[in-house]
């Protein structure tokens, strides 16, 4: 009995986060040009960032949004503050969302609150990105 309430509790907080930060699609101007890159590696944000700072430059004022979802077993490496911290300066810095995948999170056991402030979470990182596509972001996977 007690494992079935523990287990949930925690089914219901994993939930509960994943509602909370989770992006609202409806506030997403389309009228803009978006990006949405999908991604598996931490050492792909830095040239990630910086083909957002150039896509922003480009496109001028159609520059809408920039998210990267962040999938796969690596997803651990998100929990590390102290690695993390200058790829999260330079993403804040380049305007650019990072947004974690809620169901490699629960894959390989990373808790959502240990996750550094400022990292959204979906559902599904892949039905994230093909949904974004069909709002008109352009968008590629690595």
């Amino acid at each position: 009995m007690k494992n079935i309430i523990t287990i949930l509790t925690l089914a219901f907080a994993f939930t509960f986060v994943q509602a909370a930060v989770a992006q609202n699609l409806d506030n997403i101007d389309t009228s803009k040009k978006n990006y949405i890159v999908l991604t598996k590696k931490v050492q792909q944000l830095k040239p990630i960032t910086l083909a957002a700072e150039e896509m922003k430059a480009e496109d001028g004022s159609e520059y809408g949004e920039f998210h990267v979802v962040f999938c796969g077993k690596d997803i651990p490496q998100l929990t590390d503050k102290k690695f993390m911290k200058p790829y999260l300066e330079m993403l804040e810095k380049g305007n650019v969302k990072l947004i974690a995948c809620g169901f490699s999170l629960k894959k390989f056991g990373v808790d959502p609150k240990d996750l550094p402030e400022g990292i959204d979470i979906v559902d599904n990182g892949i039905a994230y990105s093909l949904k974004l596509k069909k709002l008109g972001f352009y968008g590629m996977e690595l």
